[in-house]
């Protein structure tokens, strides 16, 4: 597909392209890498003051989860927190897989998963920012580092991303792996085509990211 953009120049982490294209599933934890790591924590104010959290999330990560999906990668959410909040995340973002083990026992859910799926470990990318994801991502094939995280997992990491999380790393990402597998272009090529075809009724303008 032709690339109907302007030429433009951008300081992206750069991998393997083999390496790129062994890839088949992409997980992501949650706190710190799909959000920066906050959480808001209240009570109710009906009679039984049931406790809700909120987390922030970005919306250009968002749409980068749309473009991974879009060139045929499975993507999954491995968090050690439960909250109704990222459920909902997953289910805008059409992520189907979404583990929530408050034990944070992440490497024997990848591991039960990629069974399930029929995938190999090194075809996997974790994106991680915390001690939490270290037994994770010393088996993966493309163990990946937000920006803000601890010194331990960029010591682990093959990725080193600028952005934090909540704050572009997973948009970073994102382009840093598709363009390695020659997919970046036209993925977006393809989005904004699909945009720009007039569909009938009313918009939903927030089902995108």
């Amino acid at each position: 597909m032709r690339d109907s953009l302007p030429p433009l120049v951008v300081d992206t982490p750069r991998i393997d392209p083999a390496l790129a294209r062994r890839i088949r599933l992409v997980c992501f934890d949650v706190d710190g890498v799909l959000t920066d790591g906050g959480i808001y924590l209240g009570a109710g104010t009906n009679e039984a003051r049931a406790p809700f959290e909120l987390k922030r999330y970005d919306i250009q990560d968002g749409l980068g989860t749309v473009l991974l999906r879009s060139c045929g990668l499975e993507l999954a959410i491995i968090t050690g927190r439960v909250s109704d909040s990222v459920a909902q995340r997953a289910r805008e973002l059409q992520i189907e897989t979404c583990i929530q083990d408050r034990h944070a026992r992440k490497l024997p859910a990848l591991q039960t998963l990629c069974t399930q799926r029929g995938i190999t470990l090194d075809q996997v990318a974790f994106v991680g920012d915390d001690l939490p994801d270290l037994a994770v991502m010393r088996v993966v094939g493309l163990p990946v580092a937000v920006g803000n995280a601890v010194p331990e997992v960029r010591r682990t990491a093959k990725l080193h991303l600028q952005k934090h999380g909540g704050h572009g790393a997973v948009r970073e990402f994102t382009e840093a792996l598709l363009d390695a597998r020659g997919e970046w272009i036209d993925a977006v090529e393809r989005y904004v085509q699909s945009r720009s075809v007039p569909v009938e009724g009313t918009a939903d303008v927030g089902a995108s990211a």
